[in-house]
């Protein structure tokens, strides 16, 4: 019987939520934690600013000297408020309690060079080192389903009342809050402020995703046959046949996709060549692969 002849989809989320939300907590905690640690040890005291609340509040102790935790505290809870008009309860709660935490972990971290004395003088290992940690944190923060609030709050706002993607908010918030590093730090550490900032992008992904040890293939090609025959014959792997219509010459056609470890990618890029050389195909990283044989 399908599950969904029983119950809504969200009560099914209600109870996916629900079934991990120990580990999701867990997971939170642990990931606001890291932030916390890479702030201090890494990106606080190199004068690094990776956008959101914890970037605003660097520059503010610059030039007003007031505490880290307490800048991210006070703007979290303006945005938090903004949030609940603006955006509504549900989308408020899973901000709550980031914008509560983050701030007391990064209050109880704040002396932690005494304890771990590392040489942070080297910027560029502070900015790779912090940008890892720092990542691999937000990643388990994200993963679990919660934010730190924040820009997180601002990018949702501007994205609902502006009509663009969070994509294109996150680039005008964060942005605007690395960019600005440069009137108060100088251009040379703006531009580690960037390459940190990208660094925990990655990061933040391969925690959330996964590092990628398949490849999906999407084929077009007039020898359908001779490759689906190559795939399944030589390479030993399965394909599914999708019916597709072009979009401009609306012409029926068929779609191959395969998924495959990566070691066999260049077998099967180049197994593609060779038979069908007009072949179109697209390859992407396929991160989760279930059932099939």
């Amino acid at each position: 019987m399908n599950l969904f002849q029983n119950i809504n989809s969200k009560k099914l989320l209600a109870k996916i939520n629900k079934k991990t939300l120990f580990k999701r907590y867990i997971d939170f905690c642990l990931g606001a934690f890291l932030i916390a640690v890479a702030y201090n040890l890494f990106v606080a005291p190199n004068d690094l600013v990776p956008g959101g609340i914890g970037g605003v509040a660097i520059i503010l102790n610059e030039t007003l000297s007031i505490p880290n935790s307490l800048t991210i505290l006070i703007c979290g809870i303006i945005l938090l408020i903004l949030s609940y008009f603006l955006l509504g309860v549900e989308k408020t709660k899973a901000s709550i309690l980031g914008s509560l935490l983050f701030p007391l972990f990064v209050q109880l971290t704040q002396n932690i060079n005494v304890w771990l004395n590392f040489n942070t003088n080297d910027i560029l290992l502070a900015t790779i080192f912090g940008g890892v940690v720092y990542g691999f944190g937000a990643g388990l923060v994200f993963k679990a389903g919660f934010t730190t609030g924040g820009t997180d709050i601002i990018n949702q706002i501007l994205s609902k009342y502006l009509k663009i993607s969070i994509g294109t908010s996150m680039l005008m918030s964060d942005g605007l809050i690395v960019f600005s590093s440069a009137f108060f730090f100088g251009p040379v550490k703006c531009m580690y402020s960037i390459i940190i900032l990208y660094i925990i992008s990655l990061m933040s992904d391969r925690v959330l995703l996964g590092i990628s040890d398949s490849k999906a293939f999407y084929i077009i090609t007039d020898h359908e046959a001779e490759i689906k025959e190559y795939i399944l014959k030589y390479l030993n792997h399965g394909v599914t046949v999708f019916n597709a219509k072009g979009g401009y010459l609306k012409e029926k056609q068929t779609v191959l996709m395969c998924v495959l470890p990566t070691r066999d990618y260049f077998r099967l890029k180049e197994g593609i060549h060779q038979i069908d050389k007009e072949a179109f195909f697209v390859v992407t990283d396929a991160y989760e692969v279930f059932g099939g044989e």
